[in-house]
């Protein structure tokens, strides 16, 4: 009877041993490619095709796995203005979260529009380790210094809508046209109202950006390219001689700031006439010419033309009740993905994709810049651009 167990013990170790082999052979023979092409073999021959590159590209695990791998460690310190625009805050936002799925840290900062708030900000982000800063400036001038201390760390920067100006320490630039934003405004104002066929003369006041921004200049510049012929033409008429940038600009893009002035406007020249036209440089002066306009009894009746700039959300609500006309409508998704990817690039080595290499000196180089696209929303278009391309829905602009 020993004999007899001996010899089940040998057979089953024996089958046991097979077993094992071919579980092992099995474990390291298959692929994720020959599981997942078994299923093909019912698929249609499009499926096939449409498979067909996937073996050759890597997974969508691997390709998530393999920026994250790249980023594995480092840090990009994103610095913005403020939070009392909302679109900052969606520029912010939508940067942390594609920067994340990157893989990399984050380190997101808002100032609230204090200048020396934000030096420290950066200057914290300097001495933790930042690989990368991402700069969104409240001054475009007051950051020399930090800058400086970026350059000679070795990190990068990268000017974010607002070109810092006087350093050599800026890499690249990514933002929108901004010439192109106050030459869409320009134009919509003409087409509007026909100024090159009218006989009919428009009263129009000037509501320009903070003088520390680079952006607002070039607004303005392309702006006037497009109205001032009709201002020494006539067609359109500034009662408070208020045309110059000097003259029209507003520190810090100041909503109270432009309401006061529209105030300020309407008691001291348009107490017998109407004004016309609110040019307008951001959708916070917009609001802030509502404001005084309600105020001082304007009406559908007698409503000017008011344009704006970000197409935020209230902005676009203003439009459909037409209290506001227009405004540029930045996608900032876009923007932000631009910049992700100047980041990515810059941290792995590379030269990031450019459009511009002539535009954006400031005083000290030429920065190599990516400029995306402007568009003028207004009552008739919104709905095709900004809900159809999924930047707000209906339901929010119905709230």
């Amino acid at each position: 009877m020993q004999g007899g167990k001996d010899m089940k013990k040998k057979l089953l170790g024996a089958l046991l041993s097979v077993a094992m082999v071919a579980t092992l052979l099995t474990g390291c023979g298959s692929t994720g490619s020959e599981s997942t092409s078994a299923p093909a073999a019912d698929a249609s021959a499009a499926d096939a095709e449409a498979d067909a590159p996937a073996a050759d590209a890597p997974t969508a695990d691997a390709e998530a796995a393999a920026p994250a791998a790249e980023a594995n460690g480092k840090k990009v310190g994103v610095a913005m203005p403020t939070q009392s625009s909302e679109r900052w805050i969606n520029d912010g936002a939508n940067m942390k979260a594609q920067l994340e799925s990157l893989g990399y840290e984050v380190d997101l900062q808002y100032a609230e529009d204090d200048v020396q708030a934000q030096v420290s900000q950066i200057e914290n982000m300097i001495a933790s380790g930042a690989n990368c800063l991402v700069i969104a400036s409240i001054d475009s001038s007051a950051l020399v210094n930090v800058e400086a201390q970026a350059k000679e760390a070795g990190i990068p920067i990268i000017a974010y809508d607002r070109l810092l100006m006087d350093t050599d320490a800026v890499s690249y630039y990514a933002t929108f046209d901004n010439k192109g934003v106050g030459t869409a405004i320009g134009k919509y104002i003409e087409e509007k109202k026909d100024l090159a066929n009218t006989t009919e003369t428009y009263t129009i006041e000037f509501f320009m950006g903070s003088p520390d921004d680079n952006n607002a200049h070039m607004l303005y510049d392309g702006l006037m390219e497009v109205l001032q012929p009709y201002l020494d033409k006539g067609t359109l008429v500034c009662k408070s001689g208020r045309t110059s940038f000097d003259d029209t600009c507003i520190l810090r893009w100041s909503q109270e700031t432009a309401q006061q002035n529209c105030e300020n406007y309407l008691t001291g020249f348009y107490a017998d006439e109407d004004l016309d036209i609110c040019a307008t440089a951001f959708d916070g002066f917009a609001y802030g010419c509502k404001a005084a306009l309600e105020g001082a009894g304007y009406t559908a009746d007698n409503w000017p033309l008011i344009t704006g700039q970000d197409a935020e959300l209230m902005a676009t609500k203003n439009i459909i009740s037409g209290s506001q006309t227009m405004s540029i409508y930045k996608d900032t998704r876009l923007l932000a993905e631009k910049c992700v990817k100047m980041v990515q690039a810059v941290l792995e080595g590379e030269e990031p994709e450019i459009n511009d290499t002539e535009q954006y000196n400031n005083n000290v180089i030429v920065v190599p810049s990516y400029l995306c696209t402007p568009v003028a929303v207004d009552k008739d278009n919104y709905k095709e651009i900004i809900v159809d391309g999924g930047y707000y829905t209906e339901e929010q602009l119905a709230e």
